[in-house]
């Protein structure tokens, strides 16, 4: 019913940029807050950025001033802008989706909310 789809990452050199971009497919009504996360090697999962419905944007720390986080909400796309690449940056890279609304059924379509959806990830690799 909703998917999203991460765009495929790379391996590139540090200093290097990087784009990546995640489309939300399904009947989509609304999409709220989108995020990009990471995990690191033997790290955790963390939170990169997000990006409110209305364009409102944050960002960790350790990506300030280096990553831009921006969406079309009529092409329902998040993109992430990676400049300045650094080998720490590498990681599996993460769209989410807090809450989306969509339409269900066929002949009496309704309109229905879930929360928390999750790309499969695509790979960053940044070499020193």
């Amino acid at each position: 019913q909703v998917q999203l789809k991460e765009s495929r990452g790379g391996s590139v050199q540090a200093g290097d940029s990087l784009t990546l971009s995640c489309v939300i497919s399904g009947r989509i009504d609304s999409i709220s807050t989108v995020k990009w996360h990471r995990q690191c090697p033997g790290n955790e999962r963390e939170l990169v950025a997000g990006i409110s419905s209305s364009g409102v944007t944050n960002y960790a720390d350790f990506v300030k001033g280096r990553f831009t986080i921006s969406r079309d909400n009529a092409k329902r796309t998040v993109t992430l802008q990676m400049n300045s690449l650094k080998p720490e940056d590498t990681g599996v890279y993460y769209c989410n989706a807090d809450w989306v609304t969509f339409y269900e059924g066929v002949q009496y379509p309704r309109l229905k909310t879930g929360s928390n959806y999750w790309g499969q990830g695509t790979q960053v690799t940044v070499s020193s």
